[in-house]
């Protein structure tokens, strides 16, 4: 496989520096192609501006979807946003790597998605009638590929559990998992999340690395997360709600978006398996 790595850390010595380079190892080892866009490295501009649309005429209204949609059809984007769509392209799987801030991704990462997810390439594809609702949540450009997050968090396991104060880190993580991944057809893999990252001595180290390593031995056969296909019968199209009598008695919020079964688009070709080269790494 070819794997993209997003890196979003300011400290290379930090632990998500430490299990980076345990994920690139890993992969590499098993035969794939690893590329890691390392933001903070890359000096990667988050915030999305005019800058981003040197084409657009100085008197003319700034309109981000518009002008997104106009660059990316007449290849203007920029050469920095050019060359991570040219990533993502490659990639076969992608891993979006963070330490969770105030609840979500860094800025640097967001800033990321807002500039890379042009519109044409990774919204507002396909068609819109009373059948369709356009190409997303399982299609789209970037399906059949996979996606994973690698999550620290500062906070105990318990604090981000079913009844943790901060709330479960699946809802914590479903904006990103569902609506950053899932939404332009990525099959999204569960989330690997290391808690207490300031806590961690060698030994719970060496215990989370295996763990880590374990999760890229599988990145290529791992059952997806079950989110329903927005276009797969279950929602009604325009209002895009959720059929009545769909999802268990008493199921409410994120969840209802859960199916039943794994929703994996058909397998294509990755090379060589974690099966074929485990026994070397």
């Amino acid at each position: 496989m070819n794997v993209l790595l997003v890196y979003a850390h300011p400290e290379p010595r930090s632990l998500n520096g430490a299990l980076r380079d345990v994920a690139v190892a890993e992969l590499q080892c098993l035969g794939h192609e690893v590329q890691v866009s390392d933001l903070y490295a890359m000096g990667w501009k988050a915030a999305i501006d005019r800058a981003d649309f040197p084409t657009l005429a100085a008197d003319e209204r700034l309109a981000i979807s518009d002008a997104s949609k106009a660059a990316f059809k007449a290849g203007e984007l920029t050469p920095d946003v050019q060359g991570e769509i040219d990533k993502l392209r490659w990639a076969d799987a992608v891993i979006l790597q963070f330490p969770l801030w105030w609840f979500s991704m860094p800025a640097i990462l967001k800033g990321w998605v807002d500039r890379v997810y042009a519109r044409g390439f990774a919204y507002g594809v396909g068609e819109h009638s009373d059948k369709r609702w356009g190409d997303r949540y399982g299609e789209g450009n970037l399906a059949g590929k996979r996606a994973m997050l690698i999550v620290t968090t500062g906070g105990w396991e318990t604090h981000y559990g079913a009844r943790g104060v901060n709330g479960p880190i699946d809802d914590l993580l479903f904006p990103i998992n569902h609506g950053i991944l899932f939404y332009p057809g990525f099959d999204v893999l569960p989330p690997f999340v290391a808690y207490q990252a300031g806590r961690i001595d060698e030994a719970k180290f060496a215990a989370t690395a295996e763990q880590l390593r374990e999760r890229m031995r599988t990145l290529a056969t791992a059952p997806p997360i079950p989110y329903r296909r927005q276009n797969g019968g279950d929602y009604l199209i325009p209002s895009m709600e959720l059929r009545a009598g769909l999802g268990a008695p008493g199921t409410n919020g994120f969840a209802l978006h859960l199916g039943e079964g794994p929703t994996a688009h058909p397998a294509i070709d990755r090379g060589t398996t974690a099966g074929d080269k485990a026994k070397d790494c």
